[in-house]
């Protein structure tokens, strides 16, 4: 399942970071698999709301579209969303982007590392053995034009890494991704926060990558 905030559920038109992970597991992956998430739209700029299904490629499958990622959504609000989630769709495992939309708008780093915690607690009431990617935050541009974000983003990541050693056990595994390699805020994103292109793939190969070295699922990404 594909968790995450304005970044993950992309824009119409997008083809988002979600369509080149489904790519890289049909390449990649020996064994069947299910993408599973209560969402199927992209975030319709029009409407100001989720509801548009005009993905990039028109013939990425109506299965393999699940999520659960909501544009100004972050662990704030999927928390209390995450059980349920895991329960109808049977996930095993989850790869997460949020949190610069917390940071942003609604919480401190502290305050944002107590929403994962209650994410990953309520994850694992659906399932025990739910594992999990987490990704750290990624600057954007607000982040490269005021120091004290970027400074509260940097606070978040440190505490994140914290959370995933603390909290991961044997039959619930926890990652913490590699930010992309190379990322650059203008080449990779089209506003200096949504990936483009260049940055859907770099964000696919970085969770792609950390279940390749960790779990042995798939391979290296090739996107």
């Amino acid at each position: 399942m594909f968790v995450g905030d304005s970044m993950t559920v992309g824009s119409a038109g997008d083809y988002t970071w979600r369509y080149r992970m489904w790519q890289h597991l049909n390449a990649s992956y020996g064994g069947p698999y299910r993408i599973v998430g209560p969402r199927r739209e992209l975030y319709d700029p029009a409407a100001d709301a989720a509801g548009s299904l005009d993905y990039g490629d028109p013939g990425f499958p109506e299965r393999a579209r699940a999520h659960l990622a909501g544009w100004g959504e972050g662990w704030l609000h999927m928390a209390p969303l995450i059980a349920e989630a895991v329960r109808k769709g049977k996930a095993d495992t989850l790869l997460v982007s949020l949190g610069l939309i917390d940071l942003g708008f609604y919480t401190n780093a502290e305050q944002t590392a107590d929403n994962v915690r209650r994410f990953l607690a309520e994850a694992r009431t659906a399932n025990p053995r739910i594992r999990a990617v987490l990704m750290p935050v990624l600057h954007n541009v607000r982040a490269m034009a005021e120091p004290d974000f970027a400074a509260e983003v940097e606070r978040f990541n440190e505490l994140l890494g914290k959370i995933v050693a603390d909290l991961a056990e044997p039959a619930s595994p926890l990652l913490l991704a590699s930010p992309p390699e190379g990322w650059d805020t203008h080449r990779d994103t089209y506003d200096g926060t949504h990936p483009s292109a260049a940055g859907e793939h770099r964000i696919a190969a970085a969770f792609a990558d950390a279940m390749h070295q960790a779990w042995d699922v798939g391979g290296p990404y090739e996107g």
